[in-house]
């Protein structure tokens, strides 16, 4: 599209969708669907498949090991152009990303598209190679310093945001076909099975790898841990894998652990989780059998710990808890509190012990938690989901992919599946270094107003107006019940307007609906 002979964005074919977003309706050269509404898309047609295989093109004896990464992606047919996944159950402890481009780089291959579950600070390294051409774009989350190279407009292709149930359907769907899925396992057998409680890099469970290898024409495992067939648990079946690689190390999995997914010391936090605990109470929400999630951020996390004292002086018990897994929540299995963890992600090494130990805590996948393209999934089963944001705006709209200077330093996780439960909760501070979080309008939305339910703040509590029953029930509530525009002046009362973004009108990504259409794009920002 130009304006006056000026180029002001290379994606000519752009709508506004239901969410009042300008967006593209072709991304990297494929059709894509504007976001409906929700609820509004219905997809038709049948789940994708993966080549057919043979037995007599594999060992006899079952021994799939090659003597390298190199031998086996070069088996695995690599070439320009292709799509090669990776999963971050070792999240900033991967060793293995960075050498898969590492490899296609030396053999000269270019414009690959990067899948990955989610990217880390330790994949900044693959800058060079979104700059020589050996990356083309990335498709997964793109934090910190790739997103701030993305939002800048540095990437030769559009970026494409998903959430983990999202990543799924996509793969599922057909509409991301992997070419090569490498898959880092913490424990493996020369047949392929493999799992990630077991072994020196043990990460807990292997869920966001499951659609890669179910779906990818060649399969990968990676691992520094070979045991004799058969490896058992396997969360990884062997008569999906193509190649079995043994590495010196795969992964450091004390860096599971980030800055995330650490319950807060700030007291302003701590406020935050307290009052969300008390709302729950109060709207009884919290009850004998109930069920809760909470994301990973520190305040989130802290929440798990009121709701285990209001359990345990009730003597109720959640019947469980979807993880992301961490030590608050095995506490709360081991004590009683809780009579399951349906684990999507495994937070910290308490979680990988607890997983390998106790049957109780089980290892789910995207499938079975968020695909919003199947019969069903556990995040509509769940009472309340407790979840952070950057921003929200006065229709309750929320972002978390981008900040109010418009970087791209986050990724979405699986925050947009989490909408889905019976309440969803936003602890989030009233400004950040000083810049309120309340806006007018989300610089991008990731998840409509009609399914968040309550914002908390240290000077307030928003209700949507949509839930008339908890306005109801905390109607003589001691809590500061306030509504989201009182919120937002007291805020500006305090930082002052705060200046929006300089962006240009150039797309540098996309952010995907749960059920694939396009609900908002990035734009680049002007420096």
């Amino acid at each position: 599209m130009k304006i006056g002979g000026k180029l002001m964005n290379k994606y000519d074919k752009l709508v506004t969708n239901a969410a009042g977003r300008i967006v593209p309706t072709e991304i990297n050269g494929h059709a894509a669907i504007p976001y409906l509404g929700v609820g509004k898309h219905r997809p038709t047609g049948r789940k994708a498949a993966p080549l057919i295989s043979s037995c007599i093109d594999y060992p006899g004896d079952g021994n799939k090991t090659l003597a390298s990464l190199k031998e086996a992606l070069i088996k695995s047919g690599l070439k320009d152009g292709m799509t090669i996944s990776t999963h971050h159950h070792f999240r900033n402890g991967d060793l293995v990303a960075n050498q898969i481009f590492d490899i296609a780089s030396e053999l000269g291959v270019k414009n690959l598209v990067w899948f990955p579950s989610a990217s880390f600070p330790c994949h900044e390294s693959l800058i060079k190679y979104l700059e020589d051409g050996t990356i083309h774009h990335i498709e997964g989350s793109m934090n910190g310093a790739l997103g701030k190279f993305t939002t800048l407009g540095k990437m030769k292709g559009l970026g494409v945001l998903r959430s983990h149930g999202g990543r799924y359907q996509a793969v599922q769907d057909g509409e991301v076909h992997i070419d090569i899925a490498v898959i880092a396992a913490p424990t493996a057998d020369p047949f392929g099975n493999a799992n990630g409680v077991d072994g020196p890099a043990a990460c807990g469970l292997l869920g966001f790898a499951l659609a890669d290898s179910q779906y990818a024409d060649k399969v990968i495992v990676v691992t520094d841990h070979l045991v004799a067939f058969p490896c058992i648990p396997w969360q990884i079946h062997g008569n999906l894998v193509d190649y079995v690689v043994v590495l010196d190390k795969i992964g450091i999995p004390e860096k599971i652990i980030s800055g995330t997914t650490e319950v807060t010391k700030s007291p302003d936090r701590l406020l935050l989780a307290e009052w969300s605990a008390q709302f729950c109470d109060e709207a009884g929400i919290i009850r004998d059998g109930f069920s809760f999630q909470a994301g990973a951020g520190g305040t989130a996390l802290s929440i798990g710990i009121y709701f285990a004292e209001i359990l345990r002086k009730r003597g109720w018990k959640a019947r469980f808890a979807r993880g992301g897994s961490n030590k608050y929540l095995v506490s709360m299995l081991e004590d009683g509190l809780t009579e399951y963890i349906l684990d999507g992600q495994t937070f910290d090494l308490d979680g990988v012990r607890s997983m390998r130990e106790n049957p109780r805590h089980i290892n789910t996948s995207p499938f079975t938690s968020y695909n919003y393209h199947g019969k069903g999934n556990f995040a509509s089963l769940v009472d309340v989901a407790i979840l952070g944001a950057t921003e929200v705006d006065l229709n309750f709209n929320a972002n978390v992919v981008t900040h109010s200077d418009g970087y791209l330093l986050h990724g979405i996780g699986g925050w947009q599946n989490c909408l889905f439960s019976k309440c969803t909760i936003l602890p989030i501070p009233l400004f950040r270094d000083r810049i309120p979080v309340i806006r007018d309008n989300v610089t991008t939305i990731c998840g409509p107003g009609e399914l968040i339910d309550v914002i908390v703040t240290e000077r307030g509590i928003a209700i949507n107006p949509l839930r008339k029953d908890l306005i109801e029930k905390l109607k003589n509530s001691s809590l500061p019940i306030k509504t989201i525009q009182e919120l937002k002046t007291e805020a500006e009362q305090i930082c002052g307007i705060p200046e929006k973004p300089k962006l240009s009108e150039e797309i540098v990504a996309v952010i995907k609906w749960v059920d694939g259409t396009i609900i908002d794009a990035v734009r680049k920002v002007i420096v």
